[in-house]
């Protein structure tokens, strides 16, 4: 079978070597199954990860997000069947889904929405799950529709992936959402999403929200330069409300600044139950719902842009575009590997 990675990271996707080799087919073991991968798409994450890695021996296969057809069951494995079609992110701790055969956790899985074709859903696993597991799982808010009303929440950087579909997410639940947008392409895509309001994340969103907001916001949500936005967080933030980001800091934030108001900072980190084998089955179950949201027409596939093959020279591709920070939505790559 077909496997794409590297063996060590570059800076830049543009001067990163990508290779393709030659796997033997796996046989899956315990809660594992075999995927036959039709479509994956690519993150911020996987561009982290990537210019992370230090030289190596052995091939880092990255790509956490996957749509594929289950090809064989480990014998613990009761819940799912050859030839049932899937969708999951799986886990940064085994090799990721830019192969032709994957093995994954069941636990990690659901099938995958029927609507939406490989395209549509390889986009949703890994931004959904981010999205689920900030405003249900941190912030305590109740899964259900319009099960919020009278609640607000502020997403800073709202055209993202996790932004995408965190303002979808909130707004089903029944959430004001203000979000944050700077280019036209990007406010136009966050209205198109469900935000209430949009204010840009360039200019001071104090100056932006402070008369109307300060101390009401209950739940924000900071994707994009934890360190920039903390501290207006702080001021916006209502008492025993939540702060919450999945970007580590690149300076230390005063986190001193919600004491008074007895407000929670969070971190959402997806990958963590997996790699601490806490509450990991959750993560099927969750995407189980999101896949009904999606056939329902609920929540829409964030997909904007599509790549029709699989390769070291489209991955290049996709790699490039998403670490140029300037994306809306997500990006797929559609099989066949070649």
């Amino acid at each position: 079978m077909k496997a794409i990675g590297i063996y060590e990271g570059a800076p830049s996707a543009k001067s990163q070597q990508f290779a393709e080799i030659e796997l033997a087919k796996p046989v899956p073991t315990g809660d594992d199954l075999l995927v036959k991968v039709s479509a994956i798409s690519v993150n911020p994450v996987d561009t982290k990860v990537r210019q992370a890695t230090a030289v190596q021996s052995q091939l880092k296969i990255l790509g956490y997000d996957a749509v594929g057809i289950i090809d064989s069951v480990g014998p613990k494995v009761t819940e799912y069947h050859r030839g049932d079609r899937v969708f999951y992110a799986g886990t940064n701790q085994r090799s990721g889904s830019n192969q032709e055969f994957q093995l994954v956790d069941a636990r990690l899985v659901s099938l995958a929405p029927q609507k939406l074709s490989d395209a549509d859903a390889a986009a949703m696993p890994l931004t959904m799950l981010t999205a689920y597991e900030l405003i249900f799982e941190k912030f305590q808010a109740k899964f259900g529709p319009q099960a919020n009303l009278g609640r607000t929440m502020l997403i800073i950087n709202g055209a993202g992936g996790v932004g995408s579909s965190a303002i979808q997410l909130a707004k089903w639940a029944g959430f004001k959402v203000i979000a944050t947008a700077s280019r036209p392409e990007t406010v136009e895509w966050v209205t198109k999403m469900g935000a209430d309001l949009v204010v840009n994340h360039h200019h001071d969103l104090w100056q932006q929200l402070g008369d109307q907001y300060a101390d009401k916001i209950d739940d924000i949500m900071i994707l994009h330069s934890t360190e920039n936005y903390f501290d207006v967080a702080a001021k916006l933030v209502r008492p025993l409300g939540h702060v919450g980001s999945i970007v580590e800091t690149s300076k230390p934030v005063a986190l001193g600044k919600l004491k008074d108001k007895a407000a929670s900072f969070d971190w959402e980190f997806m990958f963590a139950k997996a790699k601490y084998e806490i509450e990991v089955e959750s993560q099927g179950k969750i995407l189980a719902d999101l896949a009904k949201l999606l056939d329902s027409g609920a929540v829409a596939s964030t997909r904007t842009q599509t790549i029709n093959s699989i390769s070291t020279t489209t991955l290049q591709q996709a790699h490039e575009q998403v670490e140029a920070n300037k994306m809306v939505g997500k990006l797929v790559l559609v099989g066949p590997f070649n």
